[in-house]
């Protein structure tokens, strides 16, 4: 018998992309349920040649379920991970609620696999942001070889990352622009269509942003805590995929051309660096893809030891709903779980 999942929060753009991912994959799953808010009771999702009705979350039993894909915001996650871990599901969740719990493992399967056991004490896997998914995946073969001092990152991340309504307002406000109408603002700030807005989360005392802070503590918990790092987290008006501007300091050589030979042999990789126009990723061509893309790498001459490069990924995927699946895949691969209806 295979496995039983629940995607909570299967209306939403990443529970979406969960539901297709565990079809594409195949993931070893006998049934799959898609579960919201009661709302959206009855509404249609798809998970490969499938449509599944959604059903309320605070009507289900999670007795029979092995692994709970989470992605309905921290509120959710805060109250409900603890009651569907409690009846023996591995909730692999989606939100910033459990990320640094140390209780609670925060995983990129390509970067830290081994800490995935550690689920045991509360039930909880987390993912981590999606800035921070394909940041950790590009500095992770690179810190191996030359041990990471400090990294520089400039994000230029895609209205998605914010939910379906920001995308609604960046094609809205797009089309108001040529239509001389009026341009709202609701979910951003500032207008995003034709702008780009310096603003990710909340404002902290220290005047960095919440989203700049996730980068911050989370590299540190995945990679290495040792590394220092520093963000500038910018809305741009893309509707899906992240891009990264890094400069990264080592404390031992390397040179960018060692850098291309190791990235292209590392895990989650791929880079795409001719050196000409055109010879680079952008978030256009990343988007629906897995890899984690990497382009524009080159010497940095104001440190020793330093290297800059391009990074960009699709964020609904590799960014969250990909890696949660790969995280399912790890805990059955090592045999860490077990699905109930055939233990029983």
């Amino acid at each position: 018998m295979g496995f039983k999942v629940a995607v909570v929060g299967a209306t939403g753009n990443v529970g979406r992309e969960m539901l297709d991912i565990l079809a594409e994959r195949a993931f070893p799953a006998d049934e799959v349920v898609a579960l919201a808010s009661r709302r959206s009771i009855g509404v249609e999702a798809s998970c490969g040649d499938k449509t599944l009705k959604v059903k309320a979350l605070d009507h289900f039993d999670f007795s029979d379920t092995d692994i709970c894909l989470m992605s309905a915001g921290s509120a959710v996650s805060k109250e409900w991970s603890p009651k569907i871990a409690a009846q023996g599901a591995v909730v692999i969740d989606n939100s910033s609620c459990w990320r640094m719990d140390a209780d609670v493992p925060l995983i990129v399967p390509e970067v830290n696999a081994d800490a995935v056991a550690g689920f045991r004490k509360k039930g909880i896997i987390a993912n981590p942001n999606c800035s921070t998914a394909q940041l950790v995946v590009a500095l992770k073969p690179l810190h191996d070889h030359a041990k990471i001092k400090r990294v520089v990152v400039a994000t230029y991340q895609s209205v998605s990352g914010a939910g379906k309504e920001a995308m609604d307002e960046l094609f809205s406000q797009t089309k108001a622009v040529f239509q001389i109408d009026d341009v709202a603002a609701k979910q951003f700030p500032k207008r995003i269509a034709f702008n780009v807005i310096p603003h990710g989360g909340d404002f902290m005392e220290d005047g960095y942003t919440t989203e700049e802070w996730k980068m911050v503590v989370e590299t540190k918990k995945i990679l290495d805590p040792k590394i220092k790092l520093t963000a500038t987290c910018v809305r741009v008006p893309v509707f899906i995929g992240h891009s990264e501007a890094v400069t990264i300091e080592f404390e031992n050589p390397i040179t960018a051309e060692e850098a291309q030979d190791i990235l292209r042999n590392a895990p989650g990789c791929l880079v795409i660096d001719k050196r000409k126009p055109g010879g680079y990723v952008t978030p256009h061509e990343a988007a629906g893809e897995d890899a984690t893309y990497i382009s524009r790498i080159r010497t940095d001459p104001t440190v020793d030891n330093g290297l800059v490069l391009w990074c960009v990924s699709d964020n609904l995927r590799k960014g969250a709903a990909l890696n949660a699946v790969q995280i399912a895949e790890v805990l059955i691969n090592r045999k860490l779980i077990e699905a109930k209806r055939k233990a029983a």
